[in-house]
């Protein structure tokens, strides 16, 4: 069995989220505060106008609260168009004037962690068996910029038997390269050059040396750009956002089973 061999990626429906719940529960209170943005009829008497008022109030109150049990959970996402709305309705209110202390700080950091998740959805763990030895793997698709461009894989993979492997991971003929090949490569815009190498046997797959040094920097960067060129193709940059790896997902190499022969 070749050693570049991957496994088929096993899709697993996602557990519901909790922040869709608590998004769920806000709809009630949000949908209420769309009656009070209506146009007063200036011609009302005005025993209907004075009566919104408490209304509002309540709205103001319900949405307040709830925004700084947003802020202690840090469900930064939720909050902010929560505060975002009572800036917008209530300006001169004491809660605008609150929610203005900390709601850019908010709307960034909500910003943040969707990107985050984002990027946490690129990566794909699995675990199992493969050629008489356990294996691990972690791996993530190149960014596509549009339907034409060639989309490859990043893989790490701890095998019991084989130990541990970087390598790109293409299709059809393969990659260029001839000996040990100096790719140009980017680190979160920082320029680098990677050794690689083919493998063996005649698998789609060009392989990373310094293995080790390569996931220690995956927990610390955001984006990584490699150029490789695929066989027949002209040479063209590889483009991963890797800021979602999770090393704990990836764990150290696995123990040998009886089949492989390794302690």
């Amino acid at each position: 069995m070749s050693r570049a061999k991957l496994f088929h990626m096993r899709k697993t429906k996602a557990a519901p989220c909790v922040r869709e719940l608590i998004v769920l529960s806000l709809i009630g209170v949000l949908g209420a505060c769309s009656h009070s943005n209506a146009p007063v009829d200036a011609t009302a008497p005005a025993a209907t106008t004075a009566a919104t008022a408490p209304v509002a109030n309540t709205q103001l109150t319900q949405e307040f609260a709830m925004y700084q049990q947003l802020l202690k959970s840090e469900s930064f996402e939720l909050a902010g168009p929560i505060g975002a709305g009572i800036v917008q309705r209530f300006p001169q209110s004491n809660e605008a004037a609150q929610v203005k202390q900390t709601l850019t700080d908010v709307q960034a950091k909500g910003v943040a962690m969707a990107e985050q998740r984002r990027m946490q959805r690129l990566w794909a763990y699995q675990t199992g068996n493969e050629s008489g030895g356990t294996q691990n793997t972690a791996s993530i698709y190149s960014n596509s910029a549009d339907a034409s461009s060639e989309r490859i894989r990043l893989v790490l993979r701890r095998h019991s038997a084989w130990g541990l492997s970087v390598y790109l991971f293409g299709s059809g003929k393969g990659f260029e390269c001839r000996g040990v090949c100096m790719l140009p490569a980017q680190f979160d815009g920082k320029a680098e050059r990677i050794a690689a190498y083919l493998p063996e046997t005649d698998d789609p797959a060009l392989f990373i040396k310094d293995e080790r040094g390569f996931i220690a920097r995956l927990t610390k960067i955001k984006r990584i750009s490699i150029e490789a060129t695929l066989k027949g193709k002209p040479k063209q940059a590889f483009v991963f956002d890797v800021g979602g790896y999770d090393p704990t997902r990836f764990p150290d190499r696995p123990k040998a089973t009886a089949k492989s022969g390794k302690k």
